[in-house]
Protein backbone atom coordinates (compact mmCIF):
# COMPACT_ATOMS: atom_id res chain seq x y z
CA UNK A 1 0.00 0.00 0.00
CA UNK A 2 1.32 3.70 -0.88
CA UNK A 3 0.62 6.07 1.82
CA UNK A 4 -0.46 9.48 0.36
CA UNK A 5 -2.45 13.22 1.34
CA UNK A 6 -5.55 13.85 -0.64
CA UNK A 7 -8.45 15.98 -1.08
CA UNK A 8 -11.98 14.56 -1.48
CA UNK A 9 -13.02 17.48 -3.44
CA UNK A 10 -11.70 20.76 -4.32
CA UNK A 11 -12.48 22.64 -0.64
CA UNK A 12 -11.36 19.79 1.30
CA UNK A 13 -7.94 19.72 3.02
CA UNK A 14 -5.50 16.97 2.30
CA UNK A 15 -6.08 14.33 4.61
CA UNK A 16 -3.87 10.51 4.78
CA UNK A 17 -5.09 8.53 2.30
CA UNK A 18 -4.00 4.95 1.38
CA UNK A 19 -4.18 3.08 -1.87
CA UNK A 20 -2.82 -0.32 -3.48
CA UNK A 21 -0.83 0.73 -6.63
CA UNK A 22 -1.42 -3.08 -7.92
CA UNK A 23 1.88 -4.98 -9.69
CA UNK A 24 4.60 -2.57 -10.83
CA UNK A 25 4.39 -2.35 -14.84
CA UNK A 26 6.78 -3.81 -16.85
CA UNK A 27 8.58 -0.26 -18.13
CA UNK A 28 7.62 1.22 -14.99
CA UNK A 29 9.55 2.48 -12.11
CA UNK A 30 8.50 2.64 -8.64
CA UNK A 31 10.49 5.83 -6.06
CA UNK A 32 10.45 6.19 -2.64
CA UNK A 33 9.80 9.88 -2.62
CA UNK A 34 12.54 11.91 -0.79
CA UNK A 35 11.23 15.66 -1.71
CA UNK A 36 8.11 17.00 -3.86
CA UNK A 37 7.61 20.40 -5.03
CA UNK A 38 4.39 22.30 -4.82
CA UNK A 39 2.99 24.35 -8.11
CA UNK A 40 0.38 26.59 -8.76
CA UNK A 41 -0.38 23.99 -11.24
CA UNK A 42 -1.55 21.30 -7.74
CA UNK A 43 -3.49 23.94 -6.25
CA UNK A 44 -5.47 24.24 -9.96
CA UNK A 45 -5.74 20.58 -10.02
CA UNK A 46 -7.27 20.28 -6.27
CA UNK A 47 -10.00 22.99 -7.38
CA UNK A 48 -10.93 21.36 -10.30
CA UNK A 49 -9.76 24.84 -12.53
CA UNK A 50 -9.16 22.52 -15.40
CA UNK A 51 -11.92 20.43 -15.08
CA UNK A 52 -10.08 16.90 -15.47
CA UNK A 53 -9.52 16.34 -11.77
CA UNK A 54 -10.49 12.82 -9.98
CA UNK A 55 -10.82 12.80 -6.37
CA UNK A 56 -9.94 11.58 -3.68
CA UNK A 57 -6.96 13.71 -5.36
CA UNK A 58 -3.17 13.18 -4.62
CA UNK A 59 -1.32 16.23 -6.20
CA UNK A 60 2.58 16.28 -6.53
CA UNK A 61 4.15 16.54 -10.04
CA UNK A 62 8.06 17.86 -8.74
CA UNK A 63 9.33 14.27 -7.57
CA UNK A 64 12.32 13.84 -6.41
CA UNK A 65 13.82 10.40 -4.90
CA UNK A 66 15.33 7.07 -5.19
CA UNK A 67 14.64 4.08 -7.17
CA UNK A 68 13.19 1.10 -5.35
CA UNK A 69 11.97 -1.28 -7.77
CA UNK A 70 12.06 -1.53 -11.59
CA UNK A 71 9.43 -3.41 -14.00
CA UNK A 72 10.53 -6.60 -15.67
CA UNK A 73 11.48 -4.12 -19.02
CA UNK A 74 13.47 -1.53 -17.58
CA UNK A 75 16.79 -1.06 -18.92
CA UNK A 76 19.13 1.67 -18.01
CA UNK A 77 18.10 2.69 -14.50
CA UNK A 78 18.59 0.62 -11.34
CA UNK A 79 17.16 0.25 -7.41
CA UNK A 80 18.40 3.46 -5.66
CA UNK A 81 19.63 5.51 -8.35
CA UNK A 82 17.75 9.18 -7.32
CA UNK A 83 15.26 9.99 -10.19
CA UNK A 84 12.88 12.93 -10.49
CA UNK A 85 9.25 12.91 -12.49
CA UNK A 86 7.70 16.26 -13.73
CA UNK A 87 4.60 16.81 -15.29
CA UNK A 88 4.51 14.21 -17.22
CA UNK A 89 4.61 10.33 -15.95
CA UNK A 90 4.31 8.34 -19.55
CA UNK A 91 3.89 8.68 -23.16
CA UNK A 92 3.09 6.67 -25.69
CA UNK A 93 7.08 6.25 -27.35
CA UNK A 94 5.50 5.42 -30.66
CA UNK A 95 3.92 8.26 -32.36
CA UNK A 96 4.92 10.99 -34.67
CA UNK A 97 5.24 13.37 -31.64
CA UNK A 98 7.52 10.97 -29.47
CA UNK A 99 9.39 9.79 -32.07
CA UNK A 100 10.21 13.30 -32.90
CA UNK A 101 11.78 13.79 -29.09
CA UNK A 102 8.62 16.00 -28.52
CA UNK A 103 7.39 13.13 -25.87
CA UNK A 104 5.78 16.27 -24.24
CA UNK A 105 3.66 16.79 -27.12
CA UNK A 106 2.16 13.06 -27.37
CA UNK A 107 -1.58 12.76 -27.61
CA UNK A 108 -1.72 10.06 -25.25
CA UNK A 109 1.12 11.46 -22.56
CA UNK A 110 -0.45 10.95 -19.20
CA UNK A 111 0.05 13.97 -16.48
CA UNK A 112 1.60 12.76 -12.98
CA UNK A 113 -1.17 13.42 -11.45
CA UNK A 114 -4.04 13.68 -13.85
CA UNK A 115 -6.18 10.70 -13.34
CA UNK A 116 -3.63 9.23 -11.24
CA UNK A 117 -1.98 10.03 -7.88
CA UNK A 118 1.13 12.06 -7.55
CA UNK A 119 3.96 12.55 -5.34
CA UNK A 120 2.29 13.96 -1.65
CA UNK A 121 2.92 10.48 -0.78
CA UNK A 122 6.01 7.84 0.50
CA UNK A 123 5.94 5.99 -3.29
CA UNK A 124 5.58 6.97 -7.05
CA UNK A 125 5.57 4.95 -10.01
CA UNK A 126 6.02 6.54 -13.69
CA UNK A 127 7.34 5.29 -16.95
CA UNK A 128 11.45 4.88 -16.99
CA UNK A 129 11.95 6.81 -19.57
CA UNK A 130 10.27 10.07 -17.71
CA UNK A 131 12.10 9.11 -14.84
CA UNK A 132 15.15 11.29 -14.96
CA UNK A 133 18.62 10.72 -13.47
CA UNK A 134 19.69 13.53 -11.38
CA UNK A 135 23.45 14.34 -12.04
CA UNK A 136 25.99 15.28 -9.79
CA UNK A 137 25.82 19.43 -8.92
CA UNK A 138 22.34 18.88 -8.98
CA UNK A 139 20.76 19.31 -4.79
CA UNK A 140 18.05 17.10 -4.77
CA UNK A 141 15.65 19.35 -2.20
CA UNK A 142 16.22 22.17 -5.14
CA UNK A 143 15.95 19.86 -7.62
CA UNK A 144 11.80 19.16 -7.67
CA UNK A 145 10.78 22.72 -9.39
CA UNK A 146 13.32 22.44 -11.69
CA UNK A 147 11.52 19.53 -13.25
CA UNK A 148 8.01 21.47 -13.75
CA UNK A 149 8.76 25.22 -13.64
CA UNK A 150 12.75 25.37 -14.50
CA UNK A 151 11.81 22.87 -17.95
CA UNK A 152 9.04 25.40 -18.82
CA UNK A 153 11.04 28.25 -18.89
CA UNK A 154 14.14 26.44 -20.56
CA UNK A 155 12.39 24.90 -23.48
CA UNK A 156 11.28 27.93 -25.03
CA UNK A 157 15.69 29.33 -25.01
CA UNK A 158 16.09 26.02 -27.22
CA UNK A 159 12.84 25.82 -29.08
CA UNK A 160 13.12 29.55 -30.00
CA UNK A 161 16.78 29.15 -31.36
CA UNK A 162 17.61 32.12 -28.74
CA UNK A 163 21.49 33.08 -29.46
CA UNK A 164 23.76 34.28 -26.78
CA UNK A 165 23.68 37.82 -28.37
CA UNK A 166 19.79 37.58 -28.00
CA UNK A 167 18.20 40.30 -26.26
CA UNK A 168 15.55 38.42 -23.71
CA UNK A 169 12.67 40.24 -21.38
CA UNK A 170 10.93 37.98 -18.54
CA UNK A 171 7.63 39.21 -17.35
CA UNK A 172 6.64 38.41 -13.82
CA UNK A 173 9.15 37.40 -11.10
CA UNK A 174 7.63 34.64 -9.21
CA UNK A 175 7.80 30.60 -9.43
CA UNK A 176 8.80 30.85 -13.23
CA UNK A 177 9.94 33.87 -13.83
CA UNK A 178 12.95 34.25 -11.13
CA UNK A 179 14.44 30.54 -12.55
CA UNK A 180 13.72 31.85 -16.18
CA UNK A 181 16.57 35.15 -15.09
CA UNK A 182 18.81 32.85 -13.89
CA UNK A 183 19.00 30.75 -17.44
CA UNK A 184 18.81 33.81 -19.83
CA UNK A 185 21.49 35.39 -18.15
CA UNK A 186 23.61 31.73 -18.22
CA UNK A 187 22.23 31.58 -21.99
CA UNK A 188 24.22 35.08 -22.68
CA UNK A 189 21.47 37.12 -23.18
CA UNK A 190 21.31 40.74 -22.02
CA UNK A 191 18.10 40.25 -19.31
CA UNK A 192 14.99 42.73 -18.82
CA UNK A 193 13.07 42.12 -16.24
CA UNK A 194 9.56 43.42 -16.22
CA UNK A 195 7.59 43.29 -12.48
CA UNK A 196 4.77 45.35 -11.73
CA UNK A 197 6.76 44.94 -7.99
CA UNK A 198 9.71 47.70 -7.73
CA UNK A 199 10.49 46.22 -4.48
CA UNK A 200 12.07 42.89 -6.69
CA UNK A 201 14.31 44.80 -8.40
CA UNK A 202 17.56 44.22 -6.61
CA UNK A 203 16.45 40.47 -5.88
CA UNK A 204 15.92 40.56 -9.80
CA UNK A 205 19.30 41.71 -10.38
CA UNK A 206 21.01 38.82 -8.47
CA UNK A 207 18.62 36.35 -10.20
CA UNK A 208 20.53 37.98 -13.97
CA UNK A 209 18.60 40.68 -15.05
CA UNK A 210 20.58 43.63 -16.33
CA UNK A 211 17.82 45.87 -16.50
CA UNK A 212 14.48 46.29 -14.45
CA UNK A 213 11.39 47.72 -15.31
CA UNK A 214 8.40 48.63 -14.24
CA UNK A 215 5.56 46.72 -15.97
CA UNK A 216 2.99 49.07 -14.87
CA UNK A 217 5.01 52.05 -16.57
CA UNK A 218 3.51 52.34 -19.90
CA UNK A 219 6.34 55.03 -20.17
CA UNK A 220 8.92 52.47 -19.20
CA UNK A 221 7.21 49.92 -22.41
CA UNK A 222 7.56 52.41 -24.41
CA UNK A 223 11.31 53.36 -23.80
CA UNK A 224 12.06 49.78 -25.19
CA UNK A 225 10.29 49.48 -27.91
CA UNK A 226 11.51 47.33 -30.56
CA UNK A 227 14.95 46.00 -28.30
CA UNK A 228 13.59 42.15 -27.89
CA UNK A 229 14.21 39.10 -29.53
CA UNK A 230 12.10 36.85 -26.87
CA UNK A 231 9.72 38.22 -24.21
CA UNK A 232 8.92 35.14 -22.26
CA UNK A 233 5.81 35.80 -20.52
CA UNK A 234 5.53 33.72 -17.03
CA UNK A 235 2.51 35.39 -15.47
CA UNK A 236 -1.29 33.88 -15.32
CA UNK A 237 -2.46 37.11 -16.07
CA UNK A 238 -4.66 38.96 -18.99
CA UNK A 239 -1.95 41.85 -20.22
CA UNK A 240 -1.33 44.47 -22.50
CA UNK A 241 0.01 42.25 -25.08
CA UNK A 242 0.05 44.92 -27.54
CA UNK A 243 2.08 47.07 -25.31
CA UNK A 244 4.88 44.13 -25.61
CA UNK A 245 4.38 42.60 -28.84
CA UNK A 246 5.70 47.01 -29.51
CA UNK A 247 8.24 45.71 -27.19
CA UNK A 248 9.71 42.55 -29.97
CA UNK A 249 12.40 43.87 -32.89
CA UNK A 250 10.97 42.36 -36.16
CA UNK A 251 11.52 38.86 -36.01
CA UNK A 252 10.82 38.61 -32.42
CA UNK A 253 8.49 36.80 -30.18
CA UNK A 254 6.35 36.47 -27.65
CA UNK A 255 6.19 33.42 -25.86
CA UNK A 256 3.50 32.41 -23.26
CA UNK A 257 3.91 29.64 -19.98
CA UNK A 258 1.53 31.51 -18.05
CA UNK A 259 -2.02 30.06 -18.23
CA UNK A 260 -3.78 33.29 -19.13
CA UNK A 261 -7.08 32.51 -20.36
CA UNK A 262 -7.36 34.24 -23.74
CA UNK A 263 -5.06 36.81 -25.59
CA UNK A 264 -6.05 39.91 -27.01
CA UNK A 265 -3.72 41.82 -29.36
CA UNK A 266 -3.58 43.59 -33.27
CA UNK A 267 -2.65 41.87 -35.80
CA UNK A 268 -1.24 44.15 -38.03
CA UNK A 269 1.98 45.30 -35.76
CA UNK A 270 2.87 41.22 -36.11
CA UNK A 271 2.30 41.01 -39.71
CA UNK A 272 4.49 44.23 -40.46
CA UNK A 273 7.39 43.12 -38.31
CA UNK A 274 7.11 39.74 -38.90
CA UNK A 275 6.46 38.96 -35.11
CA UNK A 276 4.71 36.03 -33.41
CA UNK A 277 2.87 35.03 -30.41
CA UNK A 278 3.32 31.25 -29.17
CA UNK A 279 3.70 28.98 -26.32
CA UNK A 280 4.59 25.96 -25.36
CA UNK A 281 4.42 23.09 -22.25
CA UNK A 282 7.09 22.14 -19.81
CA UNK A 283 9.40 20.05 -22.41
CA UNK A 284 10.19 16.69 -23.95
CA UNK A 285 12.95 13.75 -21.89
CA UNK A 286 15.87 15.00 -23.61
CA UNK A 287 15.46 18.47 -22.51
CA UNK A 288 14.62 17.82 -18.94
CA UNK A 289 18.39 15.75 -19.17
CA UNK A 290 19.56 18.97 -20.86
CA UNK A 291 18.35 21.52 -18.71
CA UNK A 292 19.65 19.46 -15.44
CA UNK A 293 22.96 19.32 -17.11
CA UNK A 294 22.35 22.90 -17.73
CA UNK A 295 21.47 23.62 -14.17
CA UNK A 296 24.36 21.62 -12.87
CA UNK A 297 27.02 23.58 -15.08
CA UNK A 298 26.14 26.80 -14.60
CA UNK A 299 24.67 26.66 -10.72
CA UNK A 300 20.90 27.20 -11.10
CA UNK A 301 18.84 26.48 -8.84
CA UNK A 302 15.03 27.25 -7.77
CA UNK A 303 14.63 29.68 -4.47
CA UNK A 304 12.70 27.21 -2.18
CA UNK A 305 10.98 27.16 1.21
CA UNK A 306 10.69 23.83 2.57
CA UNK A 307 7.97 22.30 4.22
CA UNK A 308 7.69 18.62 6.29
CA UNK A 309 4.71 16.80 4.31
CA UNK A 310 3.22 16.42 7.09
CA UNK A 311 2.42 19.99 6.68
CA UNK A 312 0.94 19.98 2.49
CA UNK A 313 -1.81 21.89 4.15
CA UNK A 314 -0.30 24.69 5.39
CA UNK A 315 2.56 24.96 2.34
CA UNK A 316 -0.95 25.16 -0.19
CA UNK A 317 -1.92 27.85 1.75
CA UNK A 318 1.24 28.90 1.70
CA UNK A 319 1.03 29.20 -1.84
CA UNK A 320 -1.91 30.17 -2.62
CA UNK A 321 -2.04 33.48 -0.22
CA UNK A 322 1.12 34.73 -2.86
CA UNK A 323 3.90 34.38 0.44
CA UNK A 324 6.26 31.86 -1.62
CA UNK A 325 9.50 32.86 -2.44
CA UNK A 326 9.70 31.74 -4.81
CA UNK A 327 8.90 28.28 -5.25
CA UNK A 328 7.45 25.54 -2.05
CA UNK A 329 9.45 22.11 -1.58
CA UNK A 330 7.92 19.47 0.10
CA UNK A 331 10.18 16.81 2.91
CA UNK A 332 9.60 13.48 3.11
CA UNK A 333 8.64 13.00 6.92
CA UNK A 334 6.58 9.38 6.82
Amino acid sequence: MFNAYAASDPESRLEKFEYDPGPIGLDEVEIAVEFCGVCHSDLSMKQNDWGMTEYPFVGGHEVVGRIVNVGENVEGLEVDQRVGVGWTASSCLRCEQCHSGYQNRCPDSVGTIVGRHGGFADRLRAQSDWAIPIPEGVDPVDCGPLFCGGLTVFNPFVENQILPTARVAVIGIGGLGHMALQFANAWGCEVTAFSTSPDKEEEARKMGAHHFLNSRDEDALQSVAGRFDMVLDTVNASLNFDAYINTLRPGGKLHLVGAVDKIEATVFPMIAGEKSLGGSPTGSIVRAKEMLEFCARHEIKPMIETFPMSDVNEALRHLAEGKARYRVVLKADW
